[in-house]
């Protein structure tokens, strides 16, 4: 599987000057909808923060192993409840 990207022959002239600016306004649009999402949202970032905080500190071997014990710890909602009322510990 090695050296098959995807993009070994890109064809940089298949999409017409009229695609190419609707493919701009769709990634503006979705940038835009993910940050409204997430402003509306704060407990995603808490979440993420705290994993991600985790792994840094914890290092763990199996990550997919550690990531799935970590979302699905029962403590996780109150400590995320916690956080985003600002009793950080």
């Amino acid at each position: 599987m090695a050296g098959k990207s995807g993009l070994e022959k890109l064809d940089i002239g298949a999409l017409s000057p009229e695609q190419q600016e609707k493919l701009r306004q769709f990634k503006i649009n979705t940038r835009i909808a993910n940050e409204k999402y997430l402003r509306s949202h704060p407990e995603v970032e808490v979440l993420m923060s705290n994993f991600l905080r985790d792994v840094f500190f914890k290092r763990p071997v199996n990550i997919r192993e550690f990531a799935a014990d970590h979302f699905t710890d029962p403590d996780l909602p109150a400590a995320i409840c916690s956080k985003l009322q600002g009793n950080f510990h």
